[in-house]
């Protein structure tokens, strides 16, 4: 069977909205064992990517770009832990989080616009995916392959197995792992020969093992321990930048504090006021009801003192009259 035909078939296939990837893989199956038996049963086995995957195929097929600008961050990112060079990755490392951050949200927008939404936890496995981008060469051709069938991360030292990762495997580009300078490989024993033969009468040592060990070559461990360093160099980057915003956090925490101060002490004033306030209100309404109280005493005297007048007037008039 054709690798590159049936990689072909899968791109189609992966470029179609997540709901009609059922339909479009069966309608494909049927076409290709219309020529090829083998093909079509290949095409039929293609599994359905998870709702993350698919949002990395969409974004690697409609925003290309944001794939290149890690691909080549992840290049730069080797080249300095091939060096040692900890100023370097410190300062990647910080550019790869920008990166990350705007590649997770053009993932997102270009999910929407492709009839499906992410989830934030589908958005960290978004991320962690495109961060492996960057770490190893392998996962990077197989994001930008867009035939991604589940997300995955990488550690960065060992290569990423992409079976069950991408469909159609055999069909990405070479990737060959990069070969650490050859300023750092492993120092040359010429004299290890020399050495060995010279000992070759001397009787077997009692502890064999020790001697196997000591004999065997090591050429993996300086790319082990630069691996290492680069690691150690990454970690210290990260604990800077989280330090930093710890630090920011905490100025923020202080002034938030101090606020919070002057805000209990404003309202402390203004209960005190409002007590005063009450006091003042609770002494009028005191006042009012006594003046009301007294008001009406005096409408009920006044009218009484009308009423004494009027009687007053009649018995002056009733007087006069009798002696006229």
């Amino acid at each position: 069977m054709d690798d590159e035909a049936l990689a072909e078939i899968a791109n189609e296939l992966y470029a179609k909205p997540l709901d009609d990837f059922i339909a479009a893989r069966a309608a494909a199956a049927k076409e290709a064992a219309a020529s090829d038996k083998e093909l079509g049963t290949a095409v039929r086995g293609l599994p359905k990517p998870s709702v993350a995957a698919w949002a990395v195929n969409m974004l690697a097929l409609h925003q290309p770009d944001a794939l290149a600008g890690l691909t080549d961050l992840g290049t730069r990112m080797r080249e300095a832990q091939s060096s040692l060079d900890a100023s370097a990755l410190r300062g990647l490392g910080r550019e790869r989080r920008t990166l990350l951050a705007a590649a997770v949200d053009t993932a997102r927008s270009v999910a929407r616009q492709q009839g499906r939404s992410i989830s934030d936890a589908m958005a960290t496995d978004v991320e962690e995916t495109l961060r492996a981008l960057t770490a190893d060469e392998g996962a990077a051709a197989a994001v930008q392959s867009g035939r991604l069938l589940k997300t995955f991360s990488a550690d960065g030292v060992n290569a990423v197995d992409l079976g069950g990762l991408v469909a159609v495997p055999a069909a990405l580009p070479a990737t060959p792992r990069t070969t650490p300078p050859a300023s750092t490989a492993a120092p040359a024993r010429p004299q290890k020969k020399d050495t060995t033969t010279a000992r070759t009468p001397r009787p077997a040592p009692d502890k064999p093992r020790l001697q196997a060990v000591r004999q065997t070559p090591r050429p993996s461990s300086p790319p082990a321990l630069e691996k290492a360093k680069a690691s150690l160099a990454e970690a210290e980057a990260a604990q800077a930048e989280t330090a930093r915003l710890a630090s920011g956090l905490q100025d923020q925490a202080d002034d938030l504090r101090t606020e919070i101060a002057e805000l209990l002490q404003e309202t402390a004033e203004l209960r005190t006021r409002l007590k005063a306030a009450e006091e003042r209100l609770e002494r009028s309404r005191r006042a009012l009801a006594s003046t009301a109280a007294e008001a009406k005493q005096a409408v009920r005297a006044a009218d009484k003192a009308e009423r004494t007048a009027m009687l007053a007037q009649e018995r002056v008039l009733r007087l006069g009259n009798t002696r006229a």
